[in-house]
């Protein structure tokens, strides 16, 4: 296959980060005090980028009328990659979180497990919450993201290989992190190539059972690359979690990823890169680097206090002219 027939996308994990110290306003957005009438952060980053990572629907189920109106703001081509409800990756802190109005006792504790087991009502309203982007064409993957503590189980096969069934009318990548997967790379591709299911490749720093991957595709279909940074000093420790995304791969660092995902365009016909390195837009930054250094093109026009904070991108992108107009 060569490069010509495959359909790479790249783009950030999320759009929207309003507060906190890693804020994109002002960087990549105008300031939220002063900003025009009418500005939008979806439609300014899909100026930029083809595709984007959703991370709100994990915190909650997608709603239709978001979804409908997410598919209003982006252009014609623009695709929504939409990670998993936690009730379907973190059981744990779902609990956790439905737990605190539970009654004690044990009557409350089985009460509360049935509760927090995925069913078919669940799946019902995930799939009609995007069902305008499936509609619209402009559903990407779904993401099954599931935690460090998520190991190779005959029991997480199992619920796996449900999880699969259930979204197997839509392009599914599964991030797995624990080394048991890895451990049985055959058991785990048996689970996941029958489905057409990409396994993420991610980059992040390691722990002593984290995932050994080599970055190939599993699947002819379907390529999916996560990159969340090398913060190793504040990923397990930090103050706010938005700290451990605090990091700016280098132009030798992306070359890695960029000859990675050359090779894999040439036997897969979809592919999806995000960065996930929020922390002031720094993922911003480092999707456009990785563009340029796979020769796509760098769409839009960029705030010149981005490119200020940013000076690899000097010369690469374009600033927005001081009147303040933007890209149609």
């Amino acid at each position: 296959m060569s490069m010509g027939t495959s359909d790479l996308r790249i783009g950030t994990s999320g759009w929207n980060y309003p507060s906190g110290r890693g804020t994109w306003n002002g960087i990549f957005y105008p300031p939220s005090r002063g900003r025009a009438r009418g500005f939008d952060e979806l439609s300014f980053y899909a100026e930029h980028f083809n595709t984007v990572e959703v991370n709100s629907t994990f915190y909650g189920q997608p709603r239709a009328d978001v979804c409908r109106g997410w598919t209003q703001r982006t252009p014609p081509a623009f695709e929504f990659s939409v990670k998993l409800h936690q009730k379907f990756t973190h059981p744990r802190m779902f609990k956790d979180a439905f737990a605190r109005g539970m009654p004690p006792g044990e009557g409350g504790q089985a009460l509360l497990d049935e509760l927090v087991r995925p069913n078919e009502s669940d799946l019902d309203v995930f799939r009609s919450g995007i069902e305008p982007l499936a509609s619209s064409g402009k559903l990407g993957a779904l993401l099954a993201q599931f935690p460090p503590s998520f190991k190779n189980s005959a029991a997480s096969r199992e619920y796996l290989q449900w999880l699969l069934q259930a979204f197997q009318d839509y392009r599914v990548a599964v991030e797995l992190r624990h080394s048991s997967w890895s451990d049985a790379v055959g058991e785990t591709l048996s689970l996941l190539n029958p489905f057409g299911s990409a396994w993420v490749q991610i980059d992040e720093p390691k722990f002593r059972l984290s995932i050994k991957q080599n970055f190939l595709p599993n699947v002819e279909g379907l390529y999916y690359m996560r990159l969340h940074g090398r913060n190793a000093k504040q990923w397990w420790t930090h103050d706010k979690s938005e700290d451990r995304y605090n990091y700016l791969y280098t132009a030798p660092e992306i070359s890695e990823f960029a000859e990675t995902v050359v090779a894999a365009r040439q036997l897969v016909r979809k592919l999806y890169l995000y960065t996930n390195n929020h922390f002031s837009a720094k993922s911003v930054a480092n999707a456009a680097m990785i563009k340029k250094q796979l020769g796509e093109p760098i769409e839009g026009e960029y705030p010149r206090e981005f490119l200020a904070e940013y000076p690899a991108l000097a010369g690469i992108a374009r600033p927005i002219p001081t009147d303040g107009r933007t890209s149609a």
